[in-house]
C-alpha cells in the first residue's frame, strides 16, 4: 500500500527545494543527509522549522528535501517555503496561520547586478583628488 505524501516546492534567492512530507516522527533529511550535518548552524534549522511552529505540527511529519541552488541561507529559506507549501497539502486550514506568519510569500529579493565602473552593484572606488 502506497503511503500518504504531501509535496511542496519553495524558492529562495537562487535556491530551489524540493519538499515532501511523510507522516512520521519529525526527521528532517535534506539531500540523504540530516538536517544537522547539512546545515550547520542553528538559526538557519529554526528557520526551517518555522511552518511547523506556525501550525503545532513538529513531530507529526517526517521531512524529505532536495535543494539545490544558492547558499546556506537561500536553501534554508527555499525549504522553509517548501514545507509550508506542503502543509498546505496536508490540510487547507492551516492556511491562515501560514499567511499570518508570512510563510506562503515567496521572498523576491535577489542580489543586485554588478554596475560598470563601480566595485559592486552600489560601492565606487575611493576618491582621490591627485
Amino acid at each position: 500500500m502506497a503511503q500518504v505524501q504531501y509535496a511542496g516546492t519553495g524558492r529562495r534567492k537562487n535556491a530551489v527545494a524540493r519538499v515532501r512530507l511523510v507522516p512520521g516522527t519529525g526527521k528532517i533529511t535534506v539531500n540523504g543527509r540530516e538536517v544537522e550535518s547539512y546545515i550547520p548552524h542553528a538559526d538557519m534549522r529554526l528557520v526551517i522549522n518555522q511552518p511547523f511552529a506556525a501550525t503545532q505540527t513538529e513531530g507529526s511529519y517526517d521531512t524529505l528535501v532536495n535543494v539545490n541552488g544558492g547558499g546556506v541561507s537561500g536553501q534554508a529559506g527555499a525549504i522553509r517555503h517548501g514545507i509550508a507549501r506542503a502543509l498546505l497539502q496536508v490540510d487547507p486550514d492551516f492556511r491562515s496561520a501560514l499567511k499570518r506568519a508570512g510563510l506562503l510569500t515567496r521572498d523576491a529579493r535577489m542580489v543586485e547586478r554588478k554596475k560598470p565602473g563601480l566595485k559592486k552593484a552600489r560601492k565606487a572606488s575611493q576618491f582621490s583628488k591627485r
